[in-house]
């Protein structure tokens, strides 16, 4: 079946959510200088790009992302497109269509322009909206924004309500030429113990 790569890819040029660390990359030795291999270190932020959060990322006592169950991140899915307010917070009114039967819902808001070129008036998810999402039995919320709240948000209210329903968050994905309807998502964390989030490889899979 036709794969759909939804993850940006990773550079020196990624601009990540201001105050975390950007990716480098250090050589240990190369071929070029005569090394039987290369050999890399990364050092970036466990979210960048495409990513998981834990719910230990914005919940105390919250589990670190090697606990999270793996079925959340495998199966079917729907892609949703959605008239983001820039700056504001997508409430219900703004989804394209009703919410569908599934467990778990990825929007394209619309409000990102690429972690290349960072723009900091994307929006964030009402809380009505995570508590609504929630009691559809929707257990994973994927967004196209590196963030389920506005960047200028402190108190995180959205973020609160995944905590207290239990739904896991996926950001960062790249969802703009993908055509809404159904798909199977696999975007597996790497198990990090006690980690607050993990970058994915998130793959749609048509059906």
């Amino acid at each position: 079946m036709p794969l759909i790569d939804i993850s940006p890819v990773l550079s020196d040029r990624t601009q990540v959510y201001p105050g975390d660390t950007k990716p480098s990359r250090e050589f240990l030795c190369r071929l070029e200088d005569g090394a039987p291999v290369t050999l890399s270190t990364l050092r970036t932020s466990v979210h960048v790009g495409a990513h998981a959060d834990s719910p230990g990322h914005y919940g105390a006592g919250g589990r670190g992302i090697e606990q999270q169950p793996i079925e959340l991140y495998v199966g079917p899915c729907h892609v949703m497109r959605a008239k983001g307010p820039r700056g504001g917070r997508l409430g219900l009114d703004d989804l394209e269509g009703p919410i569908p039967e599934t467990e778990r819902l990825l929007i394209d808001t619309g409000t990102f322009d690429g972690i290349e070129n960072w723009n900091d008036d994307y929006c964030g998810l009402e809380p009505d909206l995570v508590d609504h999402i929630a009691g559809k039995g929707i257990r994973l919320v994927g967004v196209d924004a590196p963030s389920v709240d506005t960047q200028e948000s402190k108190d995180l209210p959205a973020h609160a309500r995944f905590f207290a329903n239990d739904v896991s968050i996926l950001e960062g994905l790249l969802l703009r030429n993908v055509e809404p309807g159904p798909y199977e998502l696999i975007a597996l964390p790497l198990p990090l113990e006690g980690f607050d989030g993990s970058p994915v490889r998130a793959i749609l899979r048509c059906p």
